[in-house]
């Protein structure tokens, strides 16, 4: 079997789009760094991401716990079918990691790997919100995103240093097999009256600290409303 690897590198800046007078909400302005462009180029991976790459809404998107977002590339074959759409393809949902040889079943919350100079680590998965609907002009985008479990995931990082295209994605730790990114996603948005389940991730201590607030509300008797997170200014 072959190692897990970053296969391309996406960064992007931030961009304006939209037509203000557009009745339909798909087409009115918005801004996003969904957009992303490959390079070639090693670059400097920080504590919040890699030198040149933006994200526009800083309160949801980005820093420490969403530095970078991995996306395998397998999924894109799902997704060419799901949307008959043949364009989609690597990058479409903002990634910056193209991967191969892993997925949500093989992927663990704090697992750590070492990528070019780089020490990163597994904090959570992706809750898809409504950009990528956006994009595409698809309103449901986002639900179909999350009930098929192909949301990829963020990494944090642990060590910064240059990371590039076609570098291995070594595994250097793993401390919570039982918290594959796909039953991460299972306890979110499945077993939602688990709240046994629920407690026991929000205990994971590598689990990013806004998954943790989300399940503690949950635990409360506080679920959270998806609406906005799903279709945002596009309904």
């Amino acid at each position: 079997m072959d190692e897990p690897h970053v296969h391309k590198l996406f960064i992007g800046k931030v961009k304006k789009m939209g037509d203000p007078e557009a009745k339909n909400r798909l087409y009115r302005p918005w801004e996003s760094g969904i957009f992303k462009n490959e390079t070639d180029k090693t670059l400097w991976l920080g504590k919040t991401g890699f030198t040149g790459d933006e994200v526009a809404d800083k309160r949801n998107h980005g820093g420490p716990e969403k530095a970078v977002f991995s996306y395998p590339i397998k999924h894109y074959t799902f997704w060419k079918e799901e949307l008959e759409m043949e364009s989609i393809d690597m990058g479409a949902f903002g990634e910056n990691f193209a991967v191969l040889e892993m997925d949500e079943f093989s992927v663990c919350i704090g697992d750590t790997y070492k990528v070019g100079d780089a020490i990163i680590q597994v904090s959570q998965p992706r809750r898809p919100c409504w950009k990528p609907a956006r994009r595409f002009r698809i309103m449901d985008l986002a639900l179909r995103i999350q009930k098929s479990g192909r949301t990829g995931w963020y990494f944090r990082v642990l060590q910064e240093g240059n990371v590039k295209a076609e570098s291995d994605l070594e595994l250097i730790d793993r401390p919570y097999p039982q918290w594959s990114i796909q039953a991460c996603n299972e306890v979110m948005y499945i077993y939602k009256e688990d709240l046994r389940l629920a407690e026991e991730l929000a205990s994971c201590p590598l689990l990013a600290e806004n998954w943790k607030r989300t399940f503690n509300k949950r635990l409360r008797g506080q679920e959270s409303i998806m609406e906005k997170r799903v279709f945002g200014p596009n309904k």
